[in-house]
C-alpha cells in the first residue's frame, strides 16, 4: 500500500516536472538549436572553409593542412574548420539571444511600466510625505 502511494507521488511529480511550460520551452528550444547547428555546420564546411582553402595553396583545400609528427598526421585544418564553425554559432546565438529577444524584452518592459496606472491623490502625498521624513 505504501508502495504504491510511493509510486504514484513520483509519477505526479515527473509530471509536474516534465510537463511544466519552461521544460517543454527547453526542449524545444534544444531541437531548434540542434538544427540550427547543422545548418551552420554545413554552411562552413561546404562554403566558407572551401572558399577559404581555394585561395591557400594546397590540393584539399583546408582538409589537406596537417602536421606529420613521427609519421602521425595532426589535422589542425580540420580544427580551424571547428573553430570557425563554433564562432559562427556563437555570433548567431549572441545576435539572437542578446540583440532580439533583448529588444522583445525592452518593448514587454515598456508596455508594463506604460499599462502602470498612475497614483491617486493620496498615494502621491502619501510618497511625498515619506521623502520627506526620510530627509
Amino acid at each position: 500500500m505504501v508502495v504504491s502511494k510511493k509510486a504514484l507521488s513520483l509519477v505526479e511529480e515527473f509530471k509536474s516536472f516534465a510537463f511544466k511550460g519552461n521544460v517543454v520551452d527547453l526542449a524545444v528550444g534544444v531541437i531548434i538549436g540542434g538544427a540550427f547547428g547543422k545548418i551552420v555546420d554545413s554552411l562552413v564546411k561546404n562554403v566558407i572553409m572551401p572558399l577559404v582553402g581555394s585561395l591557400l595553396p594546397g590540393d584539399q583545400g583546408y582538409l589537406g593542412w596537417k602536421f606529420v609528427v613521427n609519421g602521425k598526421d595532426i589535422p589542425y585544418g580540420l580544427f580551424i574548420g571547428e573553430v570557425v564553425n563554433f564562432l559562427i554559432v556563437a555570433a548567431a546565438m549572441f545576435v539572437f539571444i542578446v540583440k532580439f529577444l533583448g529588444l522583445i524584452m525592452k518593448s514587454k518592459k515598456a508596455e508594463e511600466a506604460a499599462a502602470a496606472p498612475a497614483l491617486t491623490t493620496d498615494q502621491v502625498l502619501l510618497t511625498e510625505i515619506r521623502d520627506l521624513l526620510r530627509k
